[in-house]
Order: C-alpha cells, then structure tokens, then sequence
C-alpha cells in the first residue's frame, strides 16, 4: 500500500482509494461500461461504481471470470445493478459485436471506462493481425515499426501504446468540442500497482509480489482516479485533461503533441476501417 503521497488541489492524493473519492457521490441514474472489470483495478472500478448506484456492464473476454466477479459484488452489494458482456479487445470483430449488442440493448451510456489492457507481452498479434498491445490498450506511435517483430521491445511497446491512449483522448475531445458535442474524454495514470499486467515475465512478477506491497498501490488506491475521473463533480464539463494521483496532471510532451495524435488519429481509422 502506498503510504506518501500530499494532497492536491482536489483535496486526493496517492494514497487515496476509490471508495475515498467517490464518498457521498449518487451515481443512480448513470450506465457505466468497464472494460477489463474480470481483475485487478477494473473490478475495484465497478464495485465502487455499483456501489454508488451506477449500473455497470462488465466487459469482459473471460464471461465466467466476469459472472465471478458479478456475484461477488452482489454478495456484499444485494442491490447492486450490474451485467457481464463479452468483448475482447483484440479483435474487432469482437468490439464491433459487442458495439451492435449494446447499442441493441436500448441502454443508455454516460461513463465508457477503457481500462482493460495488457503489458509488456511476448511479440503477438492480434486477432487482426495488430501488434496485440497496441491492438488491445489502444486500438505506439513507431506508425511504420507498429508490426516488426525484428524492432520489438515489449517495455517500449507498452508505453508506445499508452501514450497512444493520451493522444487518442486529446484528439477525441477537440472533435467532440469541435463538434458541440456534450460529452467529455479523459485520460489518466492509475499509478504503479501490482496487478497481474507482468504475467508475461515471471521474474519481475515474483518481485513485485513479494515487494510491491510495501512500495506500490494497491489496488483500491489503483482505482481512485478512475473512479475520480468518472464519478466527481469536480470534473463534470472537464475534457481533453490528464489525471493522475485523483487531480490534473501534465503529461509527457509527446502526451501533448496535437500533430501526433492527429497523425495517430488518423492510422487508427485506416487499422479499423473493414477490410
């Protein structure tokens, strides 16, 4: 658990749970998809959420993994509304199923959570033959190395496509604003947590088991400013922000560049586009 940490000008810091930021919040009345909510800060997410009157759908790849977790919340939280839907990110074909079964459902969205992903994989590709971490975190920013194996360094890769999600963010709420549209987009850094995202190298998963108890997050300190971003009415009507720690934070200055997410924007549309 991390235990240093000053608060910022929200009042949070580190060391602040999701159940912290969100006391007192009424999410009644709202629907929330939680991608990746079968584990580790996507199932603190859409407890706490449930928790406070959000109806959640779980989207999840493993449907078992997600029906576990459902019950779960439904033993400590009786009345809590929450469903399992399956997506996995790795495939299209997957998103543009699960896109057309919600929009069929007739539920409204007010909170998309993009939280799923994977980290510092082996060289994979998708199901759409994308390099899996830029195809799952964001779908990085080697636009002409995205799928040579030859140039792969997995730590790399992982930021490339992280960055990729800020940029995607920035890009989304410039149209979105563009466009007099009221709805906002955000992107945020959970922290440094010891989850299962280092599965792929068993030794630095063993340190981080063994050690990261004591230096890192835990998971309800993991969710905080998901469960921040999402829920507090400090951010209503904020859009195109980068949070981190429960407050605004400044990205790097590749996290910033609008020509780069521009030119991502774009190479995201010609990988998505159906053959």
């Amino acid at each position: 658990m991390w235990i240093f940490g000053r608060k910022g000008p929200s009042g949070f810091s580190a060391c602040s749970t999701a159940e912290e930021v969100a006391q007192g919040i009424d999410g009644n009345g709202l629907t929330a998809v939680v991608t990746g909510a079968s584990s580790g800060i996507g199932t603190e997410t859409s407890r706490v959420l449930a928790l406070h009157g959000v109806h959640v759908i779980m989207a999840v790849r493993n449907m078992d993994a997600g029906r576990n977790v459902k019950e779960t919340i439904l033993k400590e939280i009786p009345t809590a509304k929450v469903d399992v839907m399956e997506l996995d990110l790795s495939s299209l074909a997957s998103v543009r199923k699960f896109a057309s079964e919600y929009k069929s459902s007739g539920l409204p969205l007010n909170l998309l959570i993009n939280n799923a992903g994977v980290m510092a994989t082996p060289f994979l590709l998708s199901h759409d033959s994308i390099e899996l971490q830029f195809a799952t975190n964001h779908l990085g920013i080697c636009f002409d190395k995205i799928n040579d194996e030859s140039a792969y360094n997995s730590v790399y890769a992982y930021g490339q496509s992280k960055l990729a999600n800020v940029l995607h963010a920035n890009e989304l709420a410039k149209r979105l604003q563009e466009e007099g549209v009221e709805i906002t987009a955000n992107s945020l850094h959970p922290g440094s947590i010891a989850t299962n995202l280092l599965r792929y190298h068993s030794f630095l998963d063993g340190i981080v088991n063994m050690v990261g108890k004591y230096v890192l997050k835990n998971i309800p300190q993991g969710a905080a400013t998901t469960c921040y971003v999402a829920l507090h009415p400090q951010v209503k009507g904020v859009s195109g922000e980068y949070f981190s720690d429960s407050n605004i934070a400044k990205p790097s200055s590749k996290g910033k560049d609008a020509e780069l997410g521009k030119k991502l924007w774009e190479f995201s549309i010609s990988l998505t586009e159906p053959k």
